[in-house]
């Protein structure tokens, strides 16, 4: 089953589904709104594994490179975005475009439990932010631009009302929703640091690395430990920690009837993982 996003990444509950770049939108659009080591064995040992992200950079045309996938809302409950490769100098780039639409790009790697020091790095520029939005409401939860990070969480570790709504949402989607997702998001509004959980459902959690219009028009990069922003928002949540199942970059401008233009880089994830090591 292939894993999906909404928002941009949407999974929430509400309404009809928001596949999750918005876990939380997708909940929220598809219900009415309203993982033991041997002690024989020695500690565990950091290796890096392989887990390329296809560059955008490498696009032929203005059509996303696969593996890389368009997602849009259940049942066409908002247009979809405009997502394009364009070229900005000398390079290929993400265009991420939206006239009162939603969109996602959905890319699965092998799902893998990160340790500490598995990085994501990127960069991305605003060029028209939505003044409007609003990440606190549900009426106005929209973004230019985000680049989340989905974990397949087990369900036996949500409440019974949260399990109950995924179940639900799961059923009603093509794509199979994950149960945590972390995204990285350039606010209007909120301050840069702002960590709190998406309107629809706390499925999902937003972290502001950027905020306002100061630095329109300009390349920002960034670079998050997944591992640490995972423990630091869902952590309370788990034993051991969910394995990454997918990155999604999204824009969405359906809730506040605005525009937004925003490019994006090519990503690039490092992984590190832990492996046993058996004694010599």
């Amino acid at each position: 089953m292939m894993w999906g996003v909404r928002q941009g990444v949407d999974l929430a509950a509400a309404g009809s589904l928001r596949l999750a770049l918005s876990v939380a939108k997708s909940l929220a659009e598809a219900l009415p709104k309203s993982l033991a080591v041997s002690l024989f064995l020695l500690p565990l040992a950091t290796s890096v594994a392989g887990q390329a992200l296809q560059a955008f950079s490498t696009a032929k045309s203005e059509a996303l490179p696969a593996p890389w996938r368009l997602v849009g809302l259940p049942s066409g409950k908002a247009p979809l975005a405009q997502f394009e490769i364009a070229t900005e100098g000398n390079e290929k780039v993400l265009k991420l475009a939206t006239d009162k639409t939603y969109g996602t790009a959905l890319h699965e790697v092998k799902p893998t439990v990160l340790a500490p020091g598995s990085m994501l790095k990127w960069r991305w520029r605003l060029e028209q932010e939505l003044p409007l939005a609003d990440l606190t409401s549900k009426a106005t939860d929209d973004a230019a631009i985000k680049v989340c990070a989905m974990f397949d969480m087990p369900l036996d570790k949500l409440g019974f009302l949260e399990r109950s709504l995924l179940q639900i949402a799961r059923r009603s989607s093509a794509e199979r929703l994950p149960a945590a997702t972390l995204c990285y998001v350039w606010d209007h509004k909120l301050p840069v640091g702002s960590e709190l959980p998406n309107a629809y459902s706390p499925r999902l959690r937003y972290v502001v690395l950027d905020s306002g219009e100061k630095q329109r028009g300009q390349w920002l990069a960034h670079e998050r430990d997944l591992a640490a922003d995972l423990q630091r928002a869902f952590g309370h949540e788990f034993d051991t920690p969910p394995p990454l199942v997918a990155i999604v970059v999204g824009a969405d401008s359906d809730n506040t009837k605005g525009r937004s233009l925003a490019y994006l880089g090519d990503l690039v994830l490092s992984v590190k993982t832990n492996e046993i090591k058996k004694p010599e």
